[in-house]
């Protein structure tokens, strides 16, 4: 073997003993024509290592056990009194302090966790608040007016700790905006009004939409329930602390607030109503989504893709008849439109 074989075999397989003896008996082996102390530094070998290759190896041993260690008896009471229904719930420094208050030692605080350990009963045993256990949504839509997310920014007044609340609905397939709201507060009352309103103006009928939100107090009101209730809306919400589950209404307002005009504060409600009056304009009307094939939001949601989509191959075509060297990925073709959207598509 080679220096640097011999190198790793000791460094990177310290452990594998079969390795380790071939290492020492080439050391053995050049030892005799130099010595060991060469013949361990040109093979990068400790020498205390070769030193104690020579020696017998000795036969492990059991552990005594020591003459302050617990009987059997007197373990299995601790493991009793630690799992017992009083006891059962509390921490084991707790059980301890108690058993102390009331004249009582079986053992150390420490001694109780080994030999919970010993039956791998080492575990959050304190009585808390468990949190329920949340199904993450799966959501799916494969053409307007089937399923919608709503949410609620904050935009900044004219003064420190002053704000103005913008309620959006969002179509998640075509990404259009049927309705919102800019309001002085949080109000599920108001989220009533423009929820009803913008089912109103979209011809929705009952069992049509899915409306997810994630669990802000307006969107969990019994005043917001009941009303979808008799519109014949199915209601659906985030997890708890989770963004991803309301994805699209999030980059919505990533959109908004990373345009350039964005202000950083609004001088009052109505100037913040004037400019989200036209972002909205320009995002459903002349914003051409990247989601989307480059399709306005408009064209989408008022089923005119076909249309266009006819009209941009042709103009694609013609270029391509004209200057064919240029397409070096042959034919053009307009960017594809999505036919159906998720919110967490299933894995398999």
């Amino acid at each position: 073997m080679c220096k640097k074989t011999l190198e790793s075999a000791w460094t990177d397989h310290g452990d594998d003993e079969e390795r380790r003896e071939q290492v020492m008996k080439t050391v053995e082996r050049l030892a005799e024509r130099t010595t060991i102390s060469m013949a361990c530094a040109s093979l990068g070998v400790p020498r205390s290592s070769s030193y104690r290759a020579r020696q017998p190896k000795r036969k492990s041993q059991p552990r005594p056990t020591p003459k302050r260690a617990l009987s059997q008896a007197e373990r299995e009471k601790v493991r009793q009194t630690l799992n017992s229904e009083r006891f059962q719930d509390h921490a084991v420094r707790q059980v301890y302090a108690a058993l102390l208050d009331e004249g009582q030692y079986l053992c150390s605080w420490r001694t109780m966790y080994r030999i919970l350990d010993d039956y791998q009963e080492v575990k959050e045993r304190r009585d808390q608040l468990r949190h329920s256990h949340y199904r993450k949504p799966e959501l799916w839509a494969t053409g307007p007016n089937q399923l919608w997310s709503w949410d609620i920014t904050k935009l900044k007044g004219p003064a420190k700790w002053t704000y103005y609340y913008l309620y959006t609905i969002l179509d998640v397939f075509s990404r259009y905006v049927p309705g919102w709201l800019i309001v002085n507060r949080e109000s599920a009352t108001l989220a009533k009004q423009l929820i009803t309103g913008s089912c109103t103006k979209q011809g929705i009928q009952p069992n049509q939409l899915t409306l997810h939100a994630d669990r802000g107090s307006a969107m969990i009101s019994k005043t917001v329930a009941q009303l979808l209730a008799d519109l014949g809306v199915t209601k659906t919400h985030s997890r708890p602390h989770v963004s991803n589950d309301n994805p699209c209404s999030e980059s919505q307002f990533k959109t908004m607030k990373y345009r350039p005009a964005f202000p950083e504060r609004f001088g009052s409600i109505q100037d913040a109503r004037a400019w989200t009056r036209l972002f909205f304009h320009w995002y459903n009307h002349e914003h051409h989504h990247s989601g989307l094939g480059l399709l306005t939001l408009e064209s989408v949601h008022y089923g005119q893709t076909q249309v266009i989509l006819e009209q941009r191959l042709k103009i694609l075509q013609a270029a391509y008849a004209v200057h064919p060297e240029r397409f070096v990925h042959g034919k053009p073709k307009p960017l594809p439109v999505p036919t159906e959207v998720w919110i967490n598509k299933p894995s398999s």
